[in-house]
């Protein structure tokens, strides 16, 4: 049977890592559909290390019957510091992590675990925490800060939110294209969608996740659910379905869910994504 599971970050990790994660497929392979929501993860995976970029579209992971896969989520825009690499060289892909890092940060890798799960989740903690202190003098932009990330989910046009933070609304595209992969236009609707997508999976009706989320009706929310999902709004919603929306005990960016967040995102072989704005 296919699980997953969540740990809340310890010490300096909480500043940039939502949560700990790790997925087991089970006895049979699995497909997973990964939600955009604004995150981005390193996964380990079979002794390989993976950077998962930020998604404008849903992507399918398959994982092979028996597969582990244990990674870290890290809050909207503040991986790409740590890696020394603006988020938009990373949307929508995955890639070996020792192939994003420059010469001085892959001296930090280390032979990776075999994958007895506790080990492999011990490997990437130490080696967030070593990407971390290597990040203090790097140049790239630092994320927005959460209220203004809130500000966008609840539809925020970005020449107001460019104001409130005091900058050009040049400056703040190119923050966000650097830091969230993508501009203002569209973080907003991936963030919206990532606060609709944890309604809809908590079993609130569409005509009210839509006005509570800033969408200008129910179609609007549909249009937007199938555009960066794939699938329609009661897709998402807790029920036994189709194979790649099965809830288990897991993560947002498919339709699963722990601890408040819809796991749709995370709990696949090479995920991306979370379900809340933190």
């Amino acid at each position: 049977m296919r699980s997953y599971a969540e740990t809340p970050p310890t010490g300096p990790l909480r500043a940039v890592v939502e949560v700990a994660w790790r997925a087991h497929t089970g006895t049979a392979p699995h497909v997973q559909r990964v939600l955009p929501d604004g995150c981005m993860d390193l996964l380990l995976s079979g002794g390989r290390a993976v950077v998962a970029g930020p998604d404008t579209t849903a992507h399918l992971a398959g994982s092979p019957a028996g597969g582990v896969t244990t990674g870290l989520r890290f809050r909207p825009g503040a991986l790409p510091a740590l890696l020394g690499v603006p988020a938009d060289a990373l949307r929508d892909r995955r890639v070996p992590l020792a192939d994003v890092l420059d010469p001085g940060r892959r001296r930090l890798l280390r032979p990776t675990p075999a994958g007895d799960g506790d080990g492999d989740a011990a490997w990437l903690a130490r080696l967030a925490l070593a990407l971390q202190a290597a990040a203090v003098d790097d140049r790239t932009p630092a994320p927005l800060p959460r209220p203004a990330l809130r500000a966008l989910a609840g539809g925020m046009p970005a020449a107001e939110l460019a104001d409130r933070l005091g900058v050009t609304g040049r400056t703040l595209h190119r923050r966000c294209v650097a830091t969230l992969g993508y501009g203002p236009a569209v973080a907003r609707r991936v963030l919206r969608f990532r606060a609709a997508a944890a309604l809809l999976y908590d079993g609130v009706p569409p005509a009210a996740v839509a006005a509570r989320t800033g969408y200008a009706d129910q179609p609007h929310l549909s249009r937007e659910v199938r555009a960066l999902a794939g699938v329609s709004p009661a897709s998402l919603a807790p029920r036994t379905g189709s194979p790649d929306l099965a809830a288990t005990a897991g993560s947002a960016r498919s339709g699963e869910r722990v601890r408040g967040q819809v796991q749709a995102n995370r709990s696949s072989d090479e995920p991306s994504g979370s379900a809340t704005v933190a």
